[in-house]
């Protein structure tokens, strides 16, 4: 049964970013995204170090990541993995659309993939209709069927109101034919544009989903193969070209991923 309160009892902290900077630690995140459907230089993130930790950017000048497959969509990722096939071969990472092909060839990097536990972020979104901000966990997809998506937030800026907001969460099975799209949007009464933790707790039996600690929502199926994270922050075509709302900021305050062991020390709270 699901916990009304996230409790980190039984658990290792794993993976940590705190992004103190000066530079992003590059043992941890692949700053391009997706990119063996485009090529490094459009598919790389733009971002900066603020005194609230890591500011992922959308620019003026930015060009949009794929316009073959995704038309003017403009995004930064951070992802901790990455692999292909050969040049003009179908292998690669979430078939997001029909008729991909591999336009530039990947090494291998597994730098976090973790196969359970808990996945968290503390954020602040954008309060942008044009705009929107996630972090995802998807499949690493070395095996083509291991591709489903755990959406542990995405948060749309035509969905967030004054001092409200809708918050997506859930599974997406993208070629997975054992999991079941199962995916809604929850109504929270805060402001989103300020700091806000987002946590998912991935087991064999399903995944729950915390918002600030506080227990939002489940799904009883789950992804059973290692997944990899996708932090981003997309700007749909059509957006306003006022100079005046560059640079657009998805602002990341940490970044934790915790793992179950046997009789391990417990794991700290959020702060």
């Amino acid at each position: 049964m699901a916990r009304k309160e996230l409790d980190r009892s039984g658990l290792v902290l794993q993976f940590e970013d705190e992004f103190e900077g000066p530079d992003l630690d590059s043992s941890k995140w692949i700053p391009r995204y997706l990119p063996q459907w485009s090529n490094s230089d459009s598919a790389r993130a733009r971002y900066r170090f603020t005194s609230d930790g890591l500011a992922l950017m959308i620019e003026e000048d930015q060009a949009p990541w794929s316009p073959e497959h995704n038309g003017g969509l403009r995004v930064s990722n951070l992802q901790t993995g990455v692999f292909s096939g050969p040049l003009g071969s179908t292998e690669g990472q979430h078939h997001f659309t029909p008729g991909l092909r591999v336009t530039e060839a990947q090494a291998e990097q597994r730098l976090y993939t973790p196969h359970d536990g808990l996945i968290e972020a503390r954020v602040a979104a954008i309060a942008d209709p044009a705009c929107m901000v996630a972090l995802w966990m998807i499949g690493f997809e070395d095996i083509p069927e291991h591709s489903a998506e755990i959406c542990i937030f995405e948060i749309f800026g035509s969905d967030i109101g004054a001092g409200t907001a809708k918050v997506g969460m859930g599974v997406h099975p993208f070629g997975d034919p054992r999991i079941q799209d199962d995916f809604r949007k929850i109504e929270l009464a805060a402001d989103v544009t300020e700091f806000h933790s987002y946590s998912a707790d991935w087991t064999a039996d399903g995944v729950d989903f915390y918002v600030d600690d506080r227990f939002v929502a489940a799904v009883e199926q789950s992804p059973d193969y290692p997944m990899q994270l996708m932090l981003n922050v997309y700007e749909f075509e059509g957006a306003s070209p006022s100079a005046s709302t560059y640079p657009k900021e998805f602002l990341v305050d940490w970044v934790r991923g915790y793992r179950r062991e046997p009789n391990p020390v417990a794991a700290s709270p959020a702060q």
